[in-house]
């Protein structure tokens, strides 16, 4: 049973990208609720979580059944449909929710364009309805989205019984690092007592070592006093032997090579006199970690 829970299914129509965002007061809920297949849609199945809702209703929107025509042929034959929650958005971003009668108090759902959030043993309807106002107004990309959406549904109330786990999952086409497989964003934090601020934190480095999904804008020269923090951390963290100055020579650019690829940092690589602001602020993070 995977109740006490809030999540929010969503399709971001610009990026082809489909998912689930999800905290529970239950141990690993990104492992049980979360369900997606790339151009095929995404589904969360919670409450008295019947978990081949997921595979099933995916197998269904496969087939071309809308979101509302898969929830219908799920829960039609459920004895326990009334203890079911379940949200679903299909492969064109039309979205169903259903709850169930007999879901512990507060349980609901709001649907908008393209998303569905719900839950339930919630503090009150406000977490819903503050999760879904997040997600229309935060811009960015469906993640940036979903961690927002998380994180205004626990301010809102959240989970009346506390907070324990929550998880992200996203799908594209060809969406790995390496264009193998549609997961394209899964993170998790299975257990934790502010696990909606540890799933941001995880979701930087997963974001710094797997996503080439970088502002253009967002970059820093290898000059002046750029170079000279990198430099600070390359010695610090044994890459570098040299002088701490602002040059960026052949030295340093194989010193630097090895770092990121050390930290699994290749997909940020650059080719050019430039570093991603992402990987400098991490830069600049560890420089005030190990004065």
């Amino acid at each position: 049973m995977i109740s006490m829970t809030f999540s929010i299914v969503a399709f971001d129509p610009k990026n082809k990208e489909w998912g689930v965002a999800v905290q529970s007061k239950f141990i690993a809920v990104g492992s049980i609720v979360p369900f997606a297949k790339a151009n095929v849609g995404a589904i969360a199945s919670q409450a008295w979580c019947n978990t081949s809702y997921g595979p099933n209703g995916l197998a269904l929107l496969k087939q071309g059944l809308t979101a509302e025509e898969t929830i219908t042929l799920l829960t039609k034959h459920d004895a326990k449909r009334e203890h079911r929650q379940v949200g679903i958005v299909d492969s064109y971003g039309d979205v169903a929710s259903f709850t169930g009668k007999k879901c512990f108090e507060w349980a609901g759902h709001v649907t908008g364009e393209n998303y569905t959030c719900q839950g339930n043993i919630l503090v009150s309807e406000d977490t819903v309805f503050a999760m879904s106002q997040a997600f229309r107004e935060t811009k960015g990309d469906l993640v940036d989205k979903f961690l927002v959406a998380l994180e205004e549904g626990q301010e809102a109330g959240g989970d009346s019984r506390g907070k324990q786990s929550a998880g992200i999952l996203i799908v594209k086409e060809f969406g790995a690092y390496d264009g193998g497989t549609d997961k394209y964003i899964d993170v998790r934090v299975d257990e934790h007592e502010h696990p909606i601020k540890e799933l941001r934190r995880v979701f930087e480095h997963y974001d710094l070592s797997l996503l080439k999904r970088d502002d253009p804008a967002d970059k820093v020269k290898l000059e002046k006093d750029v170079m000279k923090t990198i430099k600070k951390v390359l010695k610090i963290d044994g890459f570098y032997e040299g002088d701490i100055d602002g040059k960026y020579d052949e030295q340093t650019k194989e010193s630097l090579t090895k770092w990121m690829h050390t930290n699994n940092f290749e997909v940020k690589e650059r080719e050019d006199d430039y570093m991603w602001g992402s990987v400098y602020r991490y830069i600049q993070k560890v420089k005030e970690e190990k004065k």
